[in-house]
Parts: structure tokens; sequence; C-alpha cells
């Protein structure tokens, strides 16, 4: 199951949206890592983002290992606020993720900096970061179900 979400996440991350949506698209893998991570911190964790970070960025035509970076990163932190995280409510968890994401992002444009791009002019490059936070309870409450119903664990 926890495979099976990852490889969803995978083509989620590189479907070709319409380009007014493309500055909003979430951050598939890192939800589903966080999600993971946060409930079954024995089984996912830093390697398997670092993995799917790579498969990302082979998918995506990205510089190899600047999405696995940026998904260890994110893993990293998950599991270090992991015993605060599993307290919080659902929208607590978003706001948390949000600051997780954006952090994530910021890393994410330092990497596309470095590799000689030029940075975008506005702040849209943290949108992706709102949208997964906003998207954090449903994506929850489904993962949740899957979780308990197929006693994943």
């Amino acid at each position: 199951m926890i495979w099976l979400s990852f490889a969803g996440g995978l083509v989620l991350s590189v479907t070709p949206m319409p380009e007014f949506m493309q500055y909003g698209r979430p951050l598939w893998l890192a939800l589903l890592l966080t999600y993971w991570t946060l409930y079954l911190p024995h089984r996912v964790g830093m390697t398997t983002a670092w993995l799917l970070g790579l498969a990302l960025d082979v998918l995506g035509g990205t510089l190899l290992g600047q999405n696995a970076l940026v998904l260890a990163l994110v893993s990293f932190l998950v599991q270090l606020l992991q015993p605060r995280l599993r307290m919080f409510h659902n929208w607590q968890q978003s706001l948390v993720l949000l600051v997780v994401l954006g952090l994530a992002q910021l890393v994410q444009l330092w990497l596309y900096v470095l590799a000689g791009h030029r940075p975008p002019p506005t702040l849209l490059f943290l949108l992706p970061a709102l949208v997964s936070a906003l998207l954090w309870p449903w994506l929850f409450v489904i993962l949740r179900a899957l979780r308990l119903r197929l006693r994943v664990g």
C-alpha cells in the first residue's frame, strides 16, 4: 500500500497540467512522505525519501539529486517534529506543514539558482507549499482510512 501510494504520487507529480495551474502544483510526494513518515516511521524514512527524490529527478528531468535532497529534508524535519505533530489536530498539522514545505521550497529555489537558472521575480514559488498545506487534512483522512482498513503497519 505504501509503495502504491508513492507510485501514485510520482504519477501525479509529473502529470501535465495547464500552464496557469503549474505554479500551484501540490507537492504530492512530500505530502505522502509526510504521512507515512509520521505514522510508520519504522518503515518510511530518509532513505525512502532519497530514493523517491531520485525517481522524481529522473522522471521530471531535473538536476539529479535536487528533489532527493529536498524530500530528505522534509523527511528529516517530520521525523524531528513527529512527537509533536502526532498530538496536533489536522489544521495545526497543516500550519506546521506549511512551514516545513515552505522551507523545502526555499531549498528547491536555492538549488535552482545554483544550477544557473534565473529565480522567479515573485513569491509564487511558495504557492505549492500553501496548496499542499490546504490539501493535507483531506489527504490525511483518506490515507488514514486506507491504512486502518488495509491494516498497514
